[in-house]
């Protein structure tokens, strides 16, 4: 390469970056005074770095064929800021993609076209009253829905983290708790400022003051001494799974509504965002929010039985060791779990291919499904080999599911990769339920293999946190809308 083109490369490299920069304030005051999250063709920009606002538009090109350019989104951007906006997802890429280079938007200026797509959210007031949250457990679950919940502080957010409910009390424990939330072996350090206030038992993050309450069971617990009212108590623990186990939070003064984060028993709805959140009414208090590979595998089985037909299929998982097992060989009461999780495949069984059916009825009896716990800490596959309905190829179903990742209302639930590189640590902080890998896609006429990755802590937590949104009333439209 020669001068003259190493700097048109270096000058193009800080162009992108200049841009970068000018977008950061207006992303972060967007969602701070409008509680409006941007993202750039499904990309979260919220808490985004520069490298962050450059790479997704990067991936534009991968989507779509031709390249978007960051002065060409920028002004966008600068239009939306200032629009009086209802809260939303906006996909920032889409928007500026379709304004740029879909004939139907030629002639229009930036602020009729933003008008146009987006009237459903102008001028409209937001007077949802906030919600108080009440994470019972602080595991990993309860430790990623608490810095979901705090990375959305701000003037507009509706879900307040007011406490956390853990068992001990013994000295030390509170500072202990307080580092867990500071640092992560897997997910990283916590992106704030964490503080502990020992004298009032709270633990103070990016301006959330969390009361830290311990009890051993949810009867022992009377929220409204610490001003929480008509909370939505998340329960981490999986102790107890039944409506009679479950309804013991709601014994508690102060709490109003109960979201278990674990497959629900008898009668409790199981709720796969995406998929059955029709299925949730004001009047219900006990919600489950099924298990991990349950949320990431039915929104593609949904999508795929309603263009193919499923006529049957087995699920296998390849799923990370949890802390349900043992470190080394021990009592488990459990076959083979009782071998070290840190040295072994462990064959096991998963209910997840029959509660597919709890969330997606059409498949009920066509499932069958079994599971193998290995070595790593975090992110899980599952092998989906399917029967379908009619024939296909390769080509056509990866086609179909790049789109559903795109443009459908399973957008926030499926991605997409067409890595031929990727593993699984390269899906850790992964937001959708379920990436599937192109690459490793089998067809053979009526049979398809698919290979569908999910962060199983991380991508079911933002899982979670959706139920919860939906079980607090607040319901954000995604724009553009899907058509």
């Amino acid at each position: 390469m020669n001068q003259q083109s190493e700097q048109a490369l270096m000058s193009s490299w800080q162009e992108r970056q200049e841009y970068a920069e000018r977008m950061l304030p207006l992303l972060g005051n967007l969602y701070r005074n409008k509680a409006v999250e941007i993202s750039i063709y499904g990309r979260p920009m919220l808490g985004a770095s520069t490298i962050d606002i450059i790479k997704a538009h990067r991936t534009v090109r991968l989507k779509e064929g031709t390249k978007l350019r960051l002065r060409e989104s920028w002004p966008i951007l600068e239009e939306l800021s200032k629009l009086p906006l209802a809260p939303a997802q906006i996909d920032l890429g889409k928007l500026a993609y379709a304004f740029h280079f879909k004939d139907e938007h030629k002639g229009k200026g930036i602020e009729e076209y933003l008008r146009e797509e987006l009237a459903d959210i102008l001028d409209v007031d937001d007077n949802h009253p906030a919600q108080d949250v009440v994470l019972y457990g602080f595991g990993r679950i309860g430790r990623l829905l608490a810095r979901l919940l705090i990375e959305r502080q701000g003037k507009t957010n509706k879900l307040r983290l007011r406490a956390i409910v853990v068992r001990g009390g013994k000295e030390g424990d509170l500072e202990k708790r307080a580092s867990l939330l500071r640092r992560d072996s897997v997910h990283g350090p916590f992106n704030g400022s964490i503080t502990v206030d020992t004298e009032r038992n709270a633990i103070k993050a990016n301006g959330s003051y969390i009361q830290v309450i311990y009890a051993n069971s949810p009867n022992e617990v009377d929220y409204s001494q610490y001003g929480i009212e008509n909370a939505i108590v998340v329960d981490n623990t999986g102790m107890w799974r039944d409506e009679a186990g479950l309804g013991q939070h709601l014994n508690a003064k102060g709490v109003k509504k109960v979201l278990l984060t674990a497959p629900g028993k008898g009668a409790i709805k199981n709720i796969v965002y995406g998929v059955n959140q029709n299925d949730i009414k004001p009047q219900d208090t006990i919600l489950s929010a099924a298990s991990c590979t349950t949320n990431a595998i039915t929104p593609v089985l949904k999508a795929l039985d309603e263009q193919y037909g499923i006529n049957g299929g087995h699920v296998e998982t390849v799923h990370s060791f949890t802390n349900d097992q043992n470190l080394i060989d021990n009592f488990h009461k459990a076959d083979r779990r009782g071998r070290s999780a840190a040295l072994n495949m462990v064959i096991t069984e998963t209910g997840a291919a029959s509660a597919v059916a709890k969330a997606y009825p059409q498949l009920e009896g066509k499932l069958t499904g079994s599971s193998i716990r290995v070595p790593t800490p975090n992110v899980s596959l599952a092998i989906l080999n399917l029967h379908l309905a009619q024939t296909t190829d390769k080509a056509q179903i990866n086609a179909f599911l790049r789109d559903i990742s795109l443009f459908s209302t399973l957008q926030h639930q499926v991605d997409y990769t067409s890595s031929k590189e990727i593993v699984s640590t390269d899906l850790v902080g992964s937001r959708a339920a379920s990436v599937v890998d192109s690459q490793a896609t089998i067809v053979a006429g009526d049979r398809a293999t698919l290979y569908v990755w999910y962060d199983n802590e991380f991508g079911y937590s933002c899982q979670v946190l959706r139920v919860v949104q939906d079980m607090a009333g607040l319901h954000y439209p995604s724009l553009p809308a899907v058509k």
